[in-house]
């Protein structure tokens, strides 16, 4: 990728998470930036586009590490159970390539965009349905029965969604850890 294409994705998405997308300007990030407006619009034909960029970016970075987290583990179940050790980590700011927690990016983004079929909220969309095929990808390991593998992806992908909203909205630094206890009990009931 071009090294002024990727200083703009970089600043736009750092500015977009910190700030919220409607709240940030192109001037704004020309200026962070450093970079001329005749050279943004080069790569990006409007801020959705680059809004579209930043999206693709934080994707790549948070699905490897997600999925580096869930692979940390050889047991399916140990493996679940990283995920909220993982998250909790996130909360707390010790992964730094996901900059500082300010929430989902993806949910935070599509909140901003009413329009629900617009590029930008499927994009959102999709970035959650792979995350979610992450999830039932590890479970298939340990969970033979389909219907008990959709029902427990849902289950777990619904408490890593609201430990995320409850760490931003409530300030729960511990929402990943508190859902321990909760995933131990759903797993023993699945997995017996």
């Amino acid at each position: 990728m071009n090294e002024k294409k990727l200083v703009l994705i970089q600043t736009a998405l750092q500015l977009f998470y910190s700030k919220g997308v409607n709240s940030v300007g192109i001037n704004e990030i020309l200026k962070q930036s450093g970079i001329a407006k005749k050279t943004l619009y080069s790569h990006f034909s409007s801020k959705d586009d680059l809004v579209l960029a930043t999206l693709e970016y934080r994707d790549s970075i948070f699905n490897q590490w997600f999925k580096d987290i869930i692979d940390s583990e050889e047991l399916g179940e140990n493996a679940i159970l990283a995920l909220f050790y993982g998250l909790d980590d996130w909360f707390n700011n010790k992964v730094p390539e996901l900059s500082p927690f300010r929430g989902c990016f993806f949910i935070n983004t599509a909140a901003e965009y009413s329009v629900t079929d617009s590029l930008i909220r499927q994009y959102c969309r999709s970035h959650k349905q792979a995350i979610r095929s992450l999830i039932k990808n590890k479970i298939s390991l340990f969970i033979e029965n389909p219907e008990d593998v959709s029902s427990l992806t849902d289950m777990i992908f619904m408490l890593k969604e609201g430990a995320i909203v409850s760490a931003l909205v409530e300030g729960n630094k511990n929402a990943g850890k508190a859902c321990i206890p909760a995933v131990t009990k759903i797993l023993a009931l699945k997995i017996n």
